[in-house]
């Protein structure tokens, strides 16, 4: 089994000796994703991060979906503040001892709470945008429109074919079988891990996509489509606190 793949493989295993925080279900999720220049992302990216690569081109995604029963652990959901939308912009990173992870550019919600609480808690970078999304003959339409900022952004989509686990080694693999996110704030690197059962995958119908989230994080538009999507029903995810990342050195420095 190939390094990355043993990496990723192990990363899905339950953590030991830790406890969740939170309970969420993400649904309907529309994985939309581009080859990217990976020197260009290289720069965006905090100290201590290096981009993963799939066949030596850098990846970056858009995923719409569906936020139910998020909640802390120990109570129940609550109908106003549980479900919700979440939109975001992701790359691919690993750590200094090669850890496979996520790196989110953006995540859009329309629950306030939501936002301030992953921001406060979890570090990430969390924006309050106007959402909605509808389903008719099984097709989502999605919508969303982040606070104050120019343009709506539009997904229409619908699962095709049979929906099964990525094969080891697979690009879906690659994208989809993370369990491990980073964020940065304050000079250091954190890492936060979730559990769940691998995705399910299925291809998707595309109707409409909109590719202008790259343009609110500061990237060009993609000028084609994107070169990789997929589809997932439903994952139901455990999620722990984020932990900061030792920095070597920094521990190198204190020794010398």
């Amino acid at each position: 089994m190939n390094d990355w793949v043993s990496r990723q493989v192990i990363d899905r295993q339950i953590p030991s000796r830790r406890n969740p925080v939170m309970y969420q279900t993400w649904t309907k999720l529309l994985f939309l994703h581009w080859r990217w220049d990976p020197a260009e992302i290289q720069k965006r990216l905090p100290r201590g991060l290096a981009i993963d690569r799939f066949d030596e081109s850098a990846w970056i995604g858009i995923v719409p979906f569906f936020m139910d029963g998020v909640r802390p652990a120990g109570f129940p959901p609550l109908p106003v503040v549980s479900n919700f939308l979440e939109l975001n912009l992701r790359t691919y990173v690993r750590d200094e001892s090669e850890r496979p992870g996520v790196w989110f550019f953006s995540l859009d919600a329309n629950q306030p709470l939501a936002v301030w609480t992953a921001r406060l808690s979890f570090a990430l970078p969390y924006q309050h945008a106007t959402m909605r999304a509808n389903q008719i003959d099984g097709w989502t339409d999605y919508v969303s429109a982040r606070s104050g900022r120019e343009p709506v952004l539009r997904y229409r989509y619908r699962p095709k074919g049979p929906a099964t686990e990525a094969a080891l080694g697979s690009l879906e693999f690659f994208l989809t079988e993370r369990y491990r996110l980073f964020a940065f704030r304050g000079g250091q690197l954190f890492s936060g891990r979730v559990s769940h059962m691998p995705y399910q995958l299925s291809g998707a119908d595309l109707d409409h996509y909109d590719p202008r989230l790259f343009e609110l994080d500061g990237f060009d538009v993609p000028v084609g489509p994107p070169d990789h999507v997929c589809y997932a029903p439903r994952v139901d995810v455990s999620v722990y606190l984020p932990k900061p990342v030792p920095d070597p050195h920094r521990v190198l420095t204190a020794y010398c």
